[in-house]
């Protein structure tokens, strides 16, 4: 064995082993970077994990971005050179609409185009000015398209905001005479393309010239010369600021801001009026000073042309009335023509309907001896209440010499016709009087005149009832006989006015009415609905309180081929049918014994009321059988200015009262526009209590046909004595032995027919009359004879009387 020592084994514990000799080795080098496979020395890219993988980069957004942008560079590029300028489209060679009956046969044609162009040059600078204050203030120098407005008016019109164009003068030109009216995406792309072609081949003088050529004013007038000459009767080179300011607001609706044919609309037609002219100041091209001395220049009367006289243009306005407030067609569409419209007008009745007014009212006119006759003027709808089309509908006296349309006009008080709406409210609401009694038609009230209200804190209101007669107690269907004031001004307290306007909205009073305001004086009448409102109304409760909004038209085609969609009439119970059907049965006792006996001649079971405006400026009768709704109006005025007159002394009578010439007419054509139909009953279910007392029956005789009932005075007040007038021996009509005295006291026959002194008890007689017509008192209870007049008469003054004695009997 050697000596020399061995070398150890590598241990496998933990102590370290001793070097070995020789030179120390180099230290190892560090771990060389990870590379990616296949490629040597490169720095493998760390990958996106969590939500960092769903956040684009920089490099993906600004890739993205100016992909974008080259593709709408392109779309642009291409768009514009596709794109050509079309040839004038047909608003240049506008075609007609054609209206028919809905039997098929034509009603009308509407007739050519109103236009003559002139140059920029012709057109005042006022005019010029006013029209850029209305549509484009900054057009001479902004570009010809606005994206920013378009985005705004889209955005507007998508949120429910209304639909707006946001179009620059430049594009609204383009619209209306290289394209059309139509609301379509394609339209606006060529629209948008045209505009900026045309801004670059064009000045803008030549274009805002071509837009005033072309632009719509109403009135059939097709450019800025025709509407000069249709509103003021002047050149467009002589329209004033004023005028001019006017004209632009028409622009924004046409048709809408026409204040002779829409007179209810004439506050909004100043705001649009004043809009422009605090813009013509901003725009410095008027004065501050300037523009503090103008004032409203209000337009001429018009008149329609020759092809839309009669009745034709009236029914044709209110139609496309109807297709534009329904937005079922834009004005701006309609008017580019082309259409074919059927409309529920039924031309029987509508011929009924002429020739009731011509012979009740207009063939007894003596223009030449009396001026006021020269004032009288009638409107009247007739609606079927169970599908609410309407059914006829009067106008005036001719389209070319009147162009405002008397049925639908919102400017006449509707007077005592609106007090059935109050006692609709007071069952709809289970109402009390101030003492806590059901009101119901048996209700006593206190008919003294000028009785202060009670139950109102908005300060004194007494109303007077006509003549300032005093009825005392009596019952609600005795003061709606007799229409009393002072019992409907404290009903409509009693029910709260707020309700009342709230119900003659639900049967169809339109909510922005004129001068139907929440206080006690709405009972009278003072809001200024239209004859087509109120037979609305009506119709709802003829339909036992089931209001659907009344349409005009059964079928529209476009081009003879493609059919517009029309809106689905959807009924509703909007009144309980207690509340309808007890009114109705009221109205029934207006007819039988009230005001509106003169109804009667139409033969068939009806229910009406009676009303008059203030000053007699409008008498009214709204009725209705169980199958036809129709209301009538007679009003007064002045055919040069078209203001307000009162029809005192018209037809040779001291007044005009609704239920004299106005239910004449109505009942003459109820009569003719039933003819051949069955009469059918009403079919009531009337409110606990609303049943009449068990009085004597009768049968009224007939109505005088030559002179009617009462129903006159201010406020919508009615005469309590049946007769058109009252004075100086006029006739009034028969009912059960009613005279008349030569001194004009109202004079009236009791209920038997007997003679009644002036003290109310009965002789016994038969056939007499009233000694001492218009003496009346204020009866108290607590029995004694029943010595009240019938049928409109006044009540007695013997003390004792009995308070229900100035019922009125009528047939069971």
């Amino acid at each position: 064995m050697s000596d020399k020592p061995q070398p150890q084994q590598r241990s496998q514990g933990w102590a370290p082993r001793e070097p070995e000799p020789g030179p120390r080795p180099a230290p190892a080098p560090a771990a060389a970077p990870r590379t990616a496979p296949g490629k040597p020395g490169k720095k493998q890219k760390r990958k996106r994990t969590g939500w960092r993988r769903l956040v684009p980069t920089w490099r993906m957004l600004l890739g993205t971005l100016l992909g974008a942008l080259l593709l709408v560079i392109g779309l642009f590029a291409l768009g514009y050179f596709l794109v050509k300028i079309p040839p004038a489209n047909a608003a240049a060679t506008k075609q007609s609409n054609v209206y028919l009956y809905a039997d098929g046969s034509q009603l009308a044609r509407d007739g050519d185009v109103n236009r003559e162009n002139v140059s920029l040059a012709q057109i005042s600078k006022d005019a010029q000015h006013a029209t850029l204050a209305a549509e484009d203030r900054d057009f001479y120098t902004e570009s010809a398209v606005d994206p920013k407005a378009m985005l705004r008016a889209g955005w507007n019109t998508v949120t429910g905001k209304g639909r707006q164009s946001g179009s620059t003068i430049t594009q609204q030109y383009v619209k209306n005479y290289y394209l059309g009216q139509e609301q379509t995406v394609t339209r606006k792309v060529k629209e948008f393309f045209i505009s900026i072609k045309l801004d670059r081949e064009k000045s803008k003088d030549d274009i805002l010239e071509g837009y005033l050529n072309t632009s719509y004013y109403g009135r059939n007038a097709y450019g800025i010369q025709a509407a000069a000459q249709a509103y003021y009767g002047v050149d467009a080179r002589r329209l004033t600021a004023a005028q001019g300011a006017y004209l632009a607001a028409l622009l924004n609706a046409p048709s809408e801001y026409d204040v002779i044919a829409h007179p209810e609309n004439k506050a909004a037609a100043l705001a649009r009026w004043n809009y422009v002219l605090d813009g013509m100041v901003k725009k410095k091209w008027l004065t501050p000073a300037e523009r503090a001395r103008i004032t409203f220049a209000p337009p001429k009367q018009a008149k329609g042309s020759a092809g839309m006289s009669g009745q034709r243009g009236y029914l044709v306005q209110a139609v496309n009335d109807y297709l534009t407030s329904n937005r079922i067609i834009d004005e701006d569409t309609l008017t580019t023509g082309g259409y074919r419209v059927t409309t529920t007008l039924q031309k029987p009745k509508q011929d009924a309907f002429v020739k009731a007014v011509n012979d009740q009212v207009m063939d007894q006119l003596d223009k030449k001896n009396r001026e006021v006759d020269t004032y009288v003027r009638a409107g009247g709808v007739a609606i079927d209440p169970s599908s609410g089309k309407v059914l006829a509908m009067y106008g005036g006296i001719d389209y070319t010499q009147q162009y405002v349309n008397n049925a639908t006009r919102r400017d006449y008080q509707v007077g005592s016709t609106f007090k059935p709406f109050v006692f609709t409210s007071a069952v709809q609401n289970d109402s009390q009087t101030q003492d806590g009694r059901a009101i119901t038609p048996n209700t006593i009230y206190d008919g003294t005149d000028q009785r202060p209200v009670e139950g109102w804190n908005g300060g004194l209101y007494s109303p007077e009832n006509e003549d300032g007669v005093s009825y005392g107690d009596i019952t609600v269907r005795t003061a709606t006989d007799k229409s009393v004031n002072s019992v409907y001004a404290q009903m409509a307290v009693d029910v709260g006015p707020a309700k009342v306007e709230k119900t003659a909205v639900a049967l169809g009073i339109p909510a922005g009415t004129p001068d139907l305001t929440a206080s006690p004086s709405i009972a009278l009448g003072p809001a200024t609905a239209s004859v087509l409102d109120m037979a609305e109304a009506y119709a709802t409760l003829a339909n036992h309180g089931r209001h659907g909004t009344y349409t005009l038209v059964e079928k529209v085609t476009k081009d003879g081929e493609e059919d517009v969609e029309l809106p689905a009439r959807s009924v509703r119970q909007t009144v309980s049918r207690e509340a309808a059907d007890t009114t109705t049965s009221m109205l029934q006792s207006v007819v039988d014994g009230g005001t509106g006996q003169a109804a009667q001649a139409a033969g068939r079971p009806a229910a009406g009321k009676t009303g008059t405006a203030e000053e007699d400026t409008a008498a009214w009768f709204a009725g209705y059988t169980p199958d036809l709704a129709t209301v009538v109006s007679v009003m007064g005025q002045d055919p040069e200015t078209g203001a307000h007159k009162s029809l005192y002394g018209a037809l040779g009578q001291p007044r005009i009262n609704g239920g004299g010439y106005p239910a004449q007419i109505w009942a003459q054509f109820t009569g003719d526009a039933l003819e051949d139909t069955e009469a059918a009953d009403f079919d009531l279910r009337l409110q606990p209590g609303a049943e009449e007392p068990d009085y004597p029956s009768y049968e009224p005789s007939e109505p005088d046909a030559t002179d009617g009932q009462d129903d006159g005075g201010t406020d919508g007040d009615e005469d309590e004595d049946g007769t058109q007038g009252g004075t100086n021996g006029s006739t009034p009509a028969p009912t059960n032995g009613q005279t008349q005295g030569q001194t004009g006291g109202r004079t009236q026959g009791p209920a038997n027919g007997g003679t009644t002194s002036s003290g109310g008890t009965p002789s016994g007689t038969t056939g007499g009359a009233t000694t001492d017509g218009g003496i009346t008192g204020s009866p108290t209870s607590g029995g004694g004879t029943t010595g009240g007049a019938t049928n409109g008469g006044t009540t007695g003054t013997t003390p004792g009387q009995d308070p229900l004695s100035g019922l009125t009997s009528r047939r069971p």
